[in-house]
């Protein structure tokens, strides 16, 4: 699933990665220029300064944990 997130600052992003730590599967943040491992602070924070993101799961999983997790970060689906 992907789903186009907005994060405002250090914070947001330091609670994003916080979240994507709970879950078992990949999670990236993808920005126009580059990917990261939404597991990865500083990969996160670095991409998170931009305002074009996406958060991509895995195809096939039940990510409607992840999305209530979510709700406050995400600005639509794709």
């Amino acid at each position: 699933m992907i789903f186009k997130i907005l994060i405002n600052n250090s914070d947001e992003a330091q609670k994003l990665n916080q979240i994507a730590t709970k879950y078992p599967y990949d999670i990236q943040v993808e920005s126009k220029n580059g990917r990261a491992d939404a597991k990865s602070l500083l990969g996160t924070m670095l991409l998170t300064m931009e305002t074009d993101l996406k958060l991509i799961t895995p195809d096939g999983i039940d990510s409607r944990p992840l999305e209530e997790d979510l709700k406050p970060f995400i600005v639509s689906y794709i």
